[in-house]
């Protein structure tokens, strides 16, 4: 097939996609073969792609792609996720905008637009993500609300339930005002907010002229006081023991109640108890046994406690409530104060502290066997340093809040009698029978299911089980084969949202690891450093960028700048690199697609003899290499060696050894050899960049209906004849070097130059010197000719006789500063190895490599001195 002259994405990329899913090679039933399984992190339904999914399924892809090809039945399973907050909100906005209010609606008529939405928007992401070249198994594709899933999440709940592992009761959580729901600790975002702090005066019951000074940062919280508390120890206080204080403006009076929690040293050493809005409040009211008053509406309004302030926002309140009190003569003074305030992950707004009924699961021993399996190594991080962030979090875990006020999502499975008690089954049926040994006279319409839905990641804690059995499963034929699954791709951001507590489902209801590695990686920033988001305007629109360059070089542009863990500076000028290198392996391609084989033509040149065996080395060593570097999760390491491999060795050395005179035919073995090279290239550099390696493989040989890159497996490592390596590193040395010094004198690269080398140099290489330096020989005489120029390559001292064409008094100046400057480094090395302590001290091998540098120089010094001398002869 006549190739274009050009690379063409878009003439490729479509055409191999449809060619994949035509012929089901990303699909995965068990069979003999060792499983590699990954299941996507499932986006939200509400998604489109991003930056941060392109680089997060480019690595997965990777993965999946160098599994096949090393004789895995590689799997990796698709999905989303329901997203219960983001969702609901992007309902409930769509009604608005037609005139309609959720509040209006039926909890299944809601439900109903809610799936619209779900099914017109839920697999937009999927669909982009084939752009990128994602071989996911699409007929695995799972969404957390299907019924599989579904029945899952209720029978766990079910099953935790009736552990005592799931309990129900009114405790302080963190309310969104905005989504009107519990929001659980990991899910607030804390920000630095510059506000204010006020100093309210206090008045002592019956005593008209004593007051005390209370600080707070939330003035609107006043109408909830139910005390104010003071330390046992502070003595400037003792006056208030069994006196009751004037909540400022609200005029009811409270009891002063002394605890050591009160920091003496902080504020005015006053603290006013809001119990119903502040976790430690909430529980220094519980120890004292204090009134709750919940003094706000679900929707961060005032509700009837809030006195002349009822109806109104909690903002609003606050800037009223300051000048009601300045007027009232109640505000002592106000300070300017910058402090973090909690905001939603979903809705951005500030969270409000509120005393609720809610649904929670009890975690500490959950988290156990999560801690030590990360901590022992059983299940790694890569990088290792989130380990320490790990532990914090499990070390110090508090009970999930599981419960959302919510109609999107898993309903909770709790079914409320006439008498208020409650039931728990998965079933209404079941919850019915278990209704009825209570009270045998209960029927289906007596039984209120709870309205509240369950937390998102209740779901999708279970996803990499039920994506292949249902969660209380002991194992089926799948379960037992691809699980626990090999590699988690995902954020830092929910290490402990997700992979935490997937961690503990794991060990929970299966036993065992739910993945053997987690791969986190950073998050994507513009070139300032700036987190890429819509609202800075400096996220481009992925599929924008493929338009432009091609999914392989938008690939090759993300992971080239992404070290596992570490923040991703993009810059699209590396997209445009990628887009360069695809034309640069095209171009190579054409030019040995389109040498003639000439088979008569018998013995193969020494030269093309060693460029092939060098060749083979180079690519025995680079396989090692990358085994070990994917075995570290080095990937952005691994594409940079891929890179240089196809770049310098195979495009920029190999070819060039090799390539034969113009219009003239190339030796068969040869021919053959760079075909069989370029068909193990384009398989170590399938996984990064696959469409290219696809179009370039099936136009390398012929190749059956179905054939794939993707099935090709690659070479396995071998041992390289380093020492060979080492003497050919050295002729590009040499190589480098005379061209040089031929395009510093301006000659033209068919004037052909002599190599004089020391007697004892090898004549290994030879063939390849003179052709890659365009010498006419290499004279090992011994003998210096006049006005040479010298250069030392590792300890071998080389001339090129250059008097006709160099300027002795500018070839000179060169070479005494070159001298003066090997002469200061050597003295430098001279001085360290003198210092006693230090040679006594340092590692035998940092001594021998300062030797081996003072050698190096010495030998450096002695032929610049040489070299000066024959120059200065000349010029006499």
């Amino acid at each position: 097939m006549e190739l274009a002259t050009k690379y063409s994405p878009e003439a490729v990329e479509n055409k191999w996609y449809q060619y994949w899913m035509e012929h089901k090679l990303f699909h995965s039933t068990p069979d003999h073969r060792p499983a590699y399984t990954i299941v996507i992190p499932p986006p939200n339904v509400t998604g489109v792609l991003h930056m941060g999914h392109m680089l997060n399924n480019s690595i997965q892809d990777i993965l999946v792609r160098r599994a096949r090809q090393q004789g895995f039945n590689a799997c990796w399973v698709p999905g989303t996720d329901h997203a219960s907050i983001a969702t609901e909100a992007k309902v409930v906005g769509r009604l608005a905008s037609q005139g309609i209010q959720k509040h209006d609606l039926t909890r299944e008529a809601f439900l109903e637009h809610a799936w619209d939405w779900t099914r017109e928007h839920g697999g937009i992401i999927l669909e982009q993500l084939k752009r990128l070249g994602a071989s996911c198994d699409w007929d695995r594709t799972a969404f957390t609300m299907d019924e599989e899933r579904s029945q899952s999440v209720l029978d766990v709940f079910v099953d935790l339930y009736r552990k005592g592992l799931i309990y129900r009761g009114v405790r302080v959580v963190n309310w969104d005002p905005k989504a009107q729901t519990a929001l659980s600790d990991e899910e607030v975002i804390y920000q630095e907010q510059q506000g204010k702090l006020y100093y309210l005066r206090y008045f002592v019951e019956g005593e008209a002229d004593k007051y005390v000074v209370v600080a707070t940062t939330r003035p609107e919280t006043i109408m909830g006081d139910t005390a104010v508390c003071i330390n046992p120890n502070d003595e400037r206080y003792h006056f208030l023991r069994g006196k009751k204080l004037i909540v400022p403006l609200v005029g009811r009076a409270v009891p002063v109640i002394e605890d050591e929690y009160v920091d003496i040293e902080f504020g005015t050493g006053c603290l006013k108890v809001t119990p119903a809005h502040d976790i430690n409040d909430y529980v220094l009211g519980e120890k004292h046994q204090l009134q709750t008053i919940d003094i706000f509406n679900n929707d961060g309004s005032l509700n009837e406690h809030g006195g002349a302030y009822a109806g109104m926002d909690r903002f609003d309140v606050r800037k009223k409530i300051e000048t009601d009190l300045e007027v009232a003569g109640l505000m002592e003074k106000v300070e300017a104060y910058t402090n973090k305030v909690g905001h939603s992950e979903r809705t951005f707004v500030p969270i409000e502290p509120k005393l609720s009924m809610q649904w929670f699961l009890k975690m500490e021993g959950l988290a156990k066997p999560a801690l030590d399996a990360v901590m022992n190594d059983e299940i790694r991080l890569h990088p290792t340093k989130f380990k320490n962030t790990y532990r914090h979090w499990m070390e110090n875990i508090k009970d999930w809040c599981i419960s959302r006020q919510l109609w999107w999502g898993h309903r909770i499975p709790a079914y409320y009698l006439p008498d208020g008690s409650f039931v728990v089954a998965s079933t209404e049926a079941e919850a019915l029978r278990l209704a009825q040994e209570k009270d045998a006279s209960l029927t289906a319409s007596d039984l209120r299911q709870e309205s509240d839905c369950l937390d998102t990641w209740f779901s999708s804690w279970l996803w990499p089980i039920t994506v292949f059995a249902p969660a209380l499963s002991k194992g089926n034929e799948e379960l037992n084969y691809y699980y626990p699954t090999s590699d988690l791709v995902t954020g830092p951001d929910i290490l402990f949202f997700w992979v935490a507590r997937m961690i503990m489902a794991g060990y929970e209801f299966q036993g065992k690891k739910p993945f053997e590695n987690v791969y986190l990686t950073g998050i994507v920033r513009d070139n300032q450093g700036r987190k890429m988001s819509k609202t800075l305007g400096n996220s481009p629109d992925p599929l924008d960028l493929i338009d432009k360059y091609g999914a392989d070089g938008v690939r090759m542009g993300l992971i080239m700048s992404a070290p596992a863990g570490n923040d991703i500076l993009f810059d699209e000028s590396l997209c445009e690199q990628g887009r360069n290198f695809c034309n640069k392996i095209w171009n190579a391609f054409r030019l040995v697609k389109g040498w003639t084989a000439d088979v008569a033509q018998g013995e193969q040149p020494e030269a093309s003899r060693l460029a092939s065996y060098w060749m083979r080395q180079v690519l025995n060593k680079a396989a090692g290499e990358l085994n070990d570097l994917f075995a570290k999760y080095r990937i952005s390491e691994a594409l940079t060696l891929v890179y240089k491999l196809i770049r310098d060795d195979f495009s920029s050395s190999y070819l060039e050894l090799i390539k034969p005179a113009y219009g003239t035919p190339i030796d068969a073995t040869t021919c053959q050899e760079a075909l069989d090279f370029f068909d193990e290239i384009l398989r170590i550099l399938h996984p990064f960049m696959p469409f290219i390696t696809e179009e370039l493989w099936q136009n390398l040989a012929e190749r059956s209906e179905g054939e794939s890159i993707m099935n090709a497996q690659q070479r396995p490592a071998a041992p390289a004849d380093e020492a060979f390596l080492q003497r050919f590193a050295s002729a590009q040395e040499i190589i480098t070097t005379v061209r040089s010094l031929r395009t510093s004198k301006n000659l033209s690269p068919r004037e052909a130059l002599v190599l004089e080398a020391a007697p004892s140099f090898p004549t290994e290489l030879d063939e390849v010197l003179v052709k890659m330096a365009g010498l006419s020989m290499i004279d090992r005489s011994g003998v210096r000719s006049e006005g040479a120029v010298s250069f030392v390559i590792g300890t071998d001292e080389f001339a090129v006789p250059m008097a006709a064409y160099i300027d002795v008094e500018e070839e000179l100046k060169k070479l005494r500063a070159d001298l003066e400057y090997q002469q200061k480094f050597l003295a430098g090395v001279a001085k360290k190895l003198s210092n006693e302590s230090f040679v006594s001290k340092a590692p035998e091998a940092v001594i021998a490599l300062e030797r081996k540098k003072q050698s190096d120089a010495e030998s450096r010094i002695a032929t610049l001195e040489q070299s000066i001398r024959q120059l200065e002869a000349q010029a006499k």
